[in-house]
């Protein structure tokens, strides 16, 4: 290919991702106080740092967007008055999959190729290794693309723009809420001097299964038990309290709990049942 790699934002990812000769701008050049740093970190990564977003999109056949959550949007946007007609636009952030629609409506306009594409994996160690999950009308031509700049864990997604960003999303609900879930308990363990016994409890009674296997359960208690959990974890929100332990993940617990125990339904066999069951409650 004869044409340009480009990176619209050169942070950990950008860092991880590009090789020596692509072209990389990031808006922390247009601030004094941060230039010198970022144009080391692109001496330090061999790509040709540029100073504007027109230039770093001149003859560009692929453009990586790794910005901050909150710029995927506008980074779109300012970048939809440069564009070129057919490029691809590979919007990797961790974004919303209504804002990666609206992000590809205005690159789409703009007569780019919008492709949603998940990192689903830290950047660091993996760098190319990552696995990648792309999505949209454009998503074959993306996984030649990523394929081709040395990714090797590439997998289409579906068919519409935002079918990656929802699996990784969605899945983040468990990932980050377990870290949130895994501070909250260890914090409180730590103060009442109990951590080697919650932890040692917490090994006894945690079963080795899959996640089906283990939600299929979880909603189980929930549906059956959910208002007396929902009771116990406000006794359990006062501990923390005591201990002077913001309880903010229990306060969630206790009103999902109760919220799940209100509906008082009996609990199916199997999982897609009690989804089923459960219909739009949210």
């Amino acid at each position: 290919m004869a044409r340009e790699i480009a990176f619209i934002g050169f942070g950990e990812a950008g860092q991880a991702f590009a090789r020596p000769g692509d072209r990389a701008y990031d808006r922390m050049t247009d601030d004094a106080a941060s230039r010198a740093d970022k144009q080391a970190d692109y001496r330090a990564a061999g790509v040709l740092g540029c100073q504007t977003p027109a230039e770093v999109l001149a003859d560009a056949y692929a453009v990586f967007s790794l910005v901050t959550a909150d710029q995927a949007l506008p980074a779109a946007q300012t970048a939809a008055a440069s564009i070129a007609s057919g490029t691809l636009w590979l919007d990797m952030n961790s974004v919303a999959p209504g804002t990666k629609r609206a992000a590809a409506e205005t690159i789409e306009a703009a007569g780019g190729r919008y492709v949603d594409v998940a990192v689903m994996s830290p950047v660091l160690p993996g760098r190319l290794s990552v696995p990648l999950l792309v999505a949209g009308p454009h998503a074959a031509a993306a996984a030649e693309v990523l394929t081709a700049h040395g990714f090797t864990d590439v997998t289409i997604a579906g068919a519409a723009v935002g079918d990656a960003s929802a699996i990784k999303m969605i899945r983040s609900v468990m990932v980050k809420g377990l870290e949130a879930l895994s501070a909250e308990c260890a914090l409180a363990a730590h103060r009442a001097g109990v951590a080697d016994a919650v932890f040692s409890s917490l090994d006894a009674s945690w079963k080795p299964q899959g996640w089906s296997a283990r939600v299929d359960y979880n909603l189980d208690r929930m549906m059956a038990h959910g208002l007396r959990r929902a009771a116990e974890m406000e006794e359990v929100a006062a501990t923390l309290g005591e201990l002077g332990v913001d309880p903010a993940m229990t306060r969630g617990t206790i009103r999902r709990q109760r919220a799940m125990g209100e509906l008082r339904l009996v609990p199916s066999d199997g999982l897609a049942a009690k989804l089923f069951a459960l219909g739009d409650c949210a």
